[in-house]
């Protein structure tokens, strides 16, 4: 075969020159970006820092506090240990547990949430698994795109340990395993016993039940003892990239949005929406890094060319190339016909050589600036549109609305304002994201919410709710002063009530500090007035859905502000009811709500019947500690009610204010907002009308003056009862 001509050389010369380009800077993590913590690597689209990932729902936390260090998602709950580039992360879930004593009374239990809505739970690699002699394992879960709540479980069931099937079998006896379903997500496990364990307590006193990868559990004779000190095993999630398939993605219009980078295919992902990326045949390293997929060197590696050594082979885009060694000529194959000797001008090799190196010096520096002017131009516009910023633009012009009503802050305002979001600046973190306090330029102070994240399936919603939200002119609603849609997620901007929580000032362990009776009904009236005006003055009936103290702020007179309608939910005038996903806060969630979906303005009510009931007592509506029939407010206050001892569970700054009769009536009121049944509970509107005139009733009749038997009253107020404290897990 006759030598290679000049032109076929230089090609490969320089080839050759930016494939090594290319190997130097090709990494798992973008430039200047840490991509370890501990022995995890950590590939973009992940990342520990604003600048290292593709949005907050691929934020990595390294926790440094530990040896190794330990990274976690979503700010610390969730351990990672391994992170593919095929669209899967494993982490450590926790294992549910129920135990029991001798005597079958409950000794310990755990029932773990998951919450990791930004992924799904793999359904190929992950199985729903219980083990125990008396045990019935439920899940319950969303599903992605759904509106709804999926349950599934097993059961397994032995009277004698030798009766185990112990060959590694999960199929009753013992252990029960069921599979789930493409597209959960945020999960709760749950496990009940039909017998105590009482049975077979000597050999197995404890259910268990996890969610996991199935390869990593295999039960056998020591299963009982040896979960009995794991806290958590691996779970695998599946990632994507968007919500939108590759057809939707690879449109010319979402170029600059489009993840999959050079050298690089698109593909749909399996269990959830979105897609996920992969590198072309012959090409290796990370699609999603800006680089793209470098080039495998075949030649590296004798099992995957046909030349007669590395040095007569030559690495193309994709394939390779055998040719003979200067002196030499022929096809360079180990089954050719091997190399004769040549003469080669070395001098031609020489300058193709030169040149291949400036070419690739002069690209990359233009290539490189062109890029990065390019991503600032257009980043502003993709958030903007993304986060519905010409939505709103069109919602503003049909309402005839301006800007004084809704106003539209630009990025750098709001940077400027929190210098560029300072920790020193956040007043508040919450479910729905962080609270900043914001100083403009002529001094005026505001409260800036920035969300977690999106659903860019709700951004219309979102549309609406800002609009209408500005639109409430009630003072004792937080007024909404506008937003900014420049940044990745939304920011509203709120007028700043300087005096904390109703939370804060009757949950306080200075009991000195506590606000008096007087401002708690205040409060609780400005507070009621605000959801009646919610449920029937404003155009459109909003429910606030998450009602409590720490949603009501107050200012520096101790006036009620309601706050946080980030879960809020508007009602068409055509319905009085909404299903949903079940959405809000432990302790202050209506149980009907709870059980059916249906959420309605008796939802509201409920969970104001919670508030009051915390002004009049001092307790939180859910606690961990303490006897169990006391960890639920609602149920422990509805029961004190019943046995008559409202004044033994009284706030000891409402009792010494000695206003019975008053207080008694409110504990009435109370109790009819905790009406299981939502058609058993008075309206906001009825409920407002009553505080409102208890109120009034005040200054026309002091309850001081009410005959009390002082002797009688400090007795009720002053009697203890002892019980033990125990704290469950």
């Amino acid at each position: 075969m006759a030598p290679l001509a000049l032109g076929n050389i230089l090609q490969l010369l320089i080839f050759s020159c930016l494939i090594a380009v290319g190997a130097s800077v090709a990494s798992q993590a973008l430039p200047n970006c840490s991509g370890k913590c501990g022995n995890l690597s950590i590939p973009y689209p992940f990342g520990m820092t604003p600048e290292c990932y593709l949005n907050e729902n691929f934020l990595i936390t390294c926790d440094n506090s530990i040896s190794p260090p330990q990274p976690q998602l979503m700010g610390g709950d969730i351990v990672v240990t391994d992170i593919t580039l095929d669209g899967q992360l494993e982490i450590l879930n926790y294992v549910a547990w129920d135990c029991y004593n001798a005597d079958g009374t409950r000794r310990d239990r755990n029932f773990p949430w998951l919450q990791a809505s930004m992924f799904t739970i793999s359904n190929v690699k992950n199985k729903l698994t219980a083990v125990g002699c008396d045990t019935k394992a439920n899940i319950r879960a969303e599903r992605e795109g759904r509106e709804s709540t999926y349950f599934t479980g097993c059961m397994s069931y032995c009277e004698k340990r030798d009766l185990l099937d112990l060959n590694g079998s999960c199929s009753g006896v013992g252990c029960c395993q069921v599979s789930i379903p493409s597209g959960l997500k945020n999960l709760n496990i749950s496990l009940t016993s039909y017998y105590h364990h009482t049975y077979v307590w000597d050999f197995n006193p404890c259910s268990y039940a996890f969610v996991a990868d199935e390869t990593k559990f295999t039960f056998n004779n020591k299963s009982f003892d040896e979960l009995a000190s794991i806290e958590s095993l691996p779970l695998v999630l599946d990632w994507a990239i968007g919500n939108e398939p590759c057809k939707v993605a690879e449109l010319p219009e979402h170029k600059s949005d489009y993840a999959c980078k050079q050298n690089s295919i698109c593909l749909d992902a399996a269990n959830r929406s979105g897609y996920i990326c992969k590198c072309k045949d012959g090409y290796e390293g990370n699609p999603y890094h800006p680089i793209g997929c470098q080039d495998i060197d075949e030649c590296k590696n004798s099992s995957l060319h046909n030349c007669i050594s590395e040095r007569n082979c030559f690495n193309t885009p994709a394939n390779y190339t055998c040719f003979c060694s200067e002196g030499f000529h022929g096809d360079g194959r180990k089954n050719g016909n091997g190399c004769m000797r040549n003469e080669v001008n070395i001098i031609k090799i020489s300058i193709a050589f030169s040149l291949c190196v400036l070419v690739v010096i002069v690209g990359s520096s233009w290539l490189f600036f062109i890029d990065k002017k390019r991503k600032l131009l257009n980043m502003k516009k993709k958030f903007f549109r993304q986060n519905g910023g010409l939505l709103l633009q069109q919602e503003l012009h049909e309402r005839e609305a301006s800007t004084e009503t809704v106003k539209i802050f630009t990025a750098e305002e709001l940077e400027t304002a929190t210098k560029n979001y300072d920790e020193s600046h956040i007043i508040g973190r919450g479910g729905f994201g962080t609270v900043y306090k914001g100083i403009f330029k002529k001094g005026t102070e505001v409260a800036i919410k920035k969300s977690r994240v999106v659903d860019q399936s709700q951004i219309k919603q979102f549309i609406n709710e800002v609009i209408i939200l500005s639109q409430i002119n009630h003072r004792n609603v937080v007024k909404l002063l506008g937003c900014c849609l420049e940044t990745e997620v939304p920011l509203l901007v709120y007028e700043f009530v300087s005096n904390g929580t109703l939370s804060d000032h009757i949950h306080c362990e200075d009991k000195d500090s506590s606000i008096s009776w007087e401002i708690r009904l205040r409060i609780a009236t400005e507070s009621a007035q605000v959801l009646s005006y919610l449920h029937s003055a404003a155009s459109t009936p909003i429910i606030h859905r998450d009602v409590k103290p720490a949603n009501i702020l107050l200012d520096d007179n101790y006036t009620a502000k309601v706050s946080d309608f980030g879960a809020s939910r508007l009602v068409p005038m055509d319905q009085t009811q909404l299903s949903t996903m079940v959405q809000g806060t432990l302790g202050y969630l209506d149980p009907e709500y709870l059980c059916t979906t249906q959420l309605t303005e008796k939802s509201d009510v409920y969970s104001f019947g919670v508030v009051l009931v915390e002004l009049l007592t001092g307790k939180t509506a859910h606690s961990f500690q303490g006897p169990e029939e006391e960890r639920n407010l609602a149920n422990h206050f509805n029961k004190s009610l019943r046995n008559d001892r409202l004044f033994q569970i009284l706030d000891e700054k409402v009792a010494n204010e000695r206003a019975v009769e008053q207080i008694k009536e409110v504990a009435k009121l109370a109790k009819r907002c905790l009406s299981i049944k939502g058609e058993e509970r008075p309206s906001m509107k009825e409920v407002a009308q009553e505080l409102e005139d208890l109120r009034k009733l005040t200054c026309q009749h002091p309850w001081a003056e009410v005959a009390v038997n002082i002797e009688e009253t400090q007795f009720l107020l002053g009697q203890a009862s002892s019980v033990s404290t125990y704290v469950s897990n």
